[in-house]
């Protein structure tokens, strides 16, 4: 088994009595553990962009890239677990001990560390009081002047298998220190904006006049937050700091400079009958437009089912919006001015408009993006999809372009396999080289990762398209839809829907859907040739010989020998009737 040597900063967490807690009542405890993880523990290590190494029934072992994230980290989660635990009774409640260690570990092959580093980590949090955070003396020296945070010297402390004793410290987690890290001094100027996306979600205010529906406005707001610091892309706020202004009528500015960010996302619930309407709206802080808005009118007949669809539906939509919003930012600027992010961004228009001069502009940016920062996986992500879609299109030789993709889409996980982007990217290149079970394996993985990815929905639609699996494949394009039902994926998606209609043998609505398609996007060759082949399967020859007009245009090399040797069709039975259809319209 290979393993790397590295220096690491490691958080270590266990419940305090969690065998007395499960033995009061096993599933309850287990219950409410789960949700505390995935409502409060796993977001705010996201945010901190820490990695979780491995879980031990009730214990959690996280890696940091610094010390300072780390203890910022543990303090915000034990300052939200002050809050949940208010007035629950003492025998009741769940409360960390959290030790911090930065120090020599190893890493296994499977991301798994060992060593001194891990067990000094863990030999503190042992030591550690309830809801309390530990600190060995490395780790101290590395953050006693970047945070206002008082600590506490509790001396040398002799740790089980543990060689030498520990130099240990306290975090002092007192009322002012505990909210330092997510609460800015109002008097303390203005916060400088991270280099990615800013997004501070307030409380949904209660409209329904009823106190006791304020727990869904809060659900929401909650799941929101949980759902976009999964996108790793965006630096999003934490809940303790937004929720700071719940009950107040901030102005919309003033909140953006308190918490250093560019985009606010408010919104309002109104419960009626069994009804319940939902409304968000997405504000540029700096300029005070509104980039987005929208209304959610349900049933409440399964409330939470409700708070899941709405959550899924506005964090699809906005997404879209930041980038636009972004690219529309950076519009002026040049590009050697800009930094990986500003490519990146610059270039993500430019690769979806099936247009080759266009694409070059966004591969040149892209590779740009790696210039400037060459351990960027997003950068290397969008170039592997680039370079996959223009071999797909014709423009490419196919053997050492797909390999390329495939090399920069791995060198991405590498770089960050948390990223979605970086395995939807394999999960394309894959799916477009008749390899259906790692395409399916690759995309699922970002889906994990972030189930809103609408992208990633349409390309499992279309691996299962090419695998001749049309249901399978509908099912995603109709997820996909509902996510986002009006942004630019929507000419793909009627792609894959034809895609899927002529593998089924539907070839009507097969057509059908492929027209609307090339309507949206006049130079997709991949629909035009889904639908010059549907067409002449259904026998409409003046559409069939039309579109190959269009496939000849847009890829002068498209012929029947093409189809046999790089069509992503699997099954020979689907390549062969697709090739009839195209020998139909008139292609040699």
């Amino acid at each position: 088994m290979s393993e790397t040597r590295k220096l690491a900063a490691i958080l270590a967490a266990d419940v305090v009595g969690y065998s007395r807690l499960a033995g009061l009542d096993e599933d309850r405890t287990l219950a409410r553990l789960r949700a505390l993880r995935s409502d409060l523990v796993d977001p705010t290590i996201a945010v901190y962009i820490g990695r979780v190494v491995k879980r031990t029934g009730d214990g959690t072992l996280v890696e940091f890239r610094s010390v300072v994230d780390s203890v910022r980290c543990a303090i915000e989660v034990q300052n939200a677990m002050l809050e949940r635990n208010a007035g629950v009774p003492p025998d009741r409640r769940i409360e960390f001990r959290i030790g911090i260690h930065v120090g020599d570990v190893v890493e296994e092959s499977d991301g798994d560390l060992m060593g001194d580093g891990v067990n000094i980590a863990a030999r503190l949090q042992s030591i550690a009081e309830p809801n309390g955070i530990c600190l060995s003396g490395a780790a101290y020296e590395q953050v006693r002047d970047k945070l206002k945070v008082d600590f506490e010297d509790i001396g040398d402390k002799e740790l089980k298998n543990i060689a030498r004793p520990v130099r240990a410290y306290r975090v002092a987690l007192d009322r002012d220190t505990e909210r330092e890290p997510t609460l800015p001094d109002p008097f303390g100027g203005k916060l400088a904006e991270p280099d990615k996306p800013s997004i501070a979600v307030l409380p949904f205010l209660n409209m329904s006049g009823d106190p006791e529906q304020e727990y869904f406005g809060d659900g929401v707001a909650e799941d929101i937050i949980t759902a976009l610091s999964k996108l790793r892309g965006f630096f999003v706020i934490a809940r303790n700091s937004t929720f700071a202004y719940k009950g107040k009528a901030p102005d919309i500015r003033q909140v953006a400079r308190e918490l250093g960010v560019r985009y606010i996302l408010e919104g309002s619930v109104r419960k009626a009958g069994e009804r319940v309407r939902v409304t968000g709206q997405l504000v540029d802080a700096a300029s005070g437009n509104h980039i987005w808005a929208e209304r959610y009118d349900r049933p409440t007949s399964d409330i939470f089912a409700v708070q899941d669809e709405i959550t899924h539906s506005v964090v699809a939509a906005i997404e879209p919006q930041i980038y636009a919003a972004e690219r529309l930012r950076l519009q002026s600027k040049a590009p050697e001015s800009l930094d990986a992010w500003g490519c990146v961004v610059r270039a993500m228009p430019y690769i979806w408009t099936w247009v080759i001069q266009d694409e070059d502009t966004g591969i040149n940016l892209l590779k740009r993006a790696i210039e400037v920062d060459p351990h960027y996986a997003r950068a290397r992500s969008l170039l592997a999809w680039a370079f996959a879609t223009r071999v797909v299109s014709g423009n490419l030789e196919f053997a050492p372009s797909i390999s390329n993709a495939l090399t920069l889409a791995q060198r991405a996980i590498d770089l960050d396999p948390d990223d979605a982007w970086a395995h939807f990217a394999a999960g394309y290149v894959f799916a477009m080289s008749r390899r259906l079970g790692p395409a399916v394996e690759e995309l699922n993985e970002a889906l994990q990762r972030n189930p809103n990815f609408v992208f990633a929905h349409i390309i499992l639609g279309v691996a299962y398209g090419y695998a001749g699996l049309a249901d399978d494949g509908l099912r995603q394009l109709e997820i996909a839809r509902r996510l986002s039902p009006l942004d630019q994926t929507q000419a793909a998606n009627l792609s894959v829907e034809g895609l899927c209609h002529l593998v089924a043998g539907r070839y009507a609505e097969a057509v059908s859907a492929e027209r609307r398609a090339v309507q949206m996007r006049p130079n997709f060759g991949t629909a035009w040739r889904t639908l010059t082949a549907a067409a002449g399967l259904a026998g409409d020859l003046e559409i069939a010989r039309q579109g190959l007009v269009e496939c000849k245009r847009l890829q002068p090399n498209f012929s029947i020998d093409w189809v046999e040797k790089y069509h992503p069709l699997i099954r020979a039975e689907d390549r062969s009737r697709y090739i009839e259809g195209l020998r139909s319209a008139g292609l040699e």
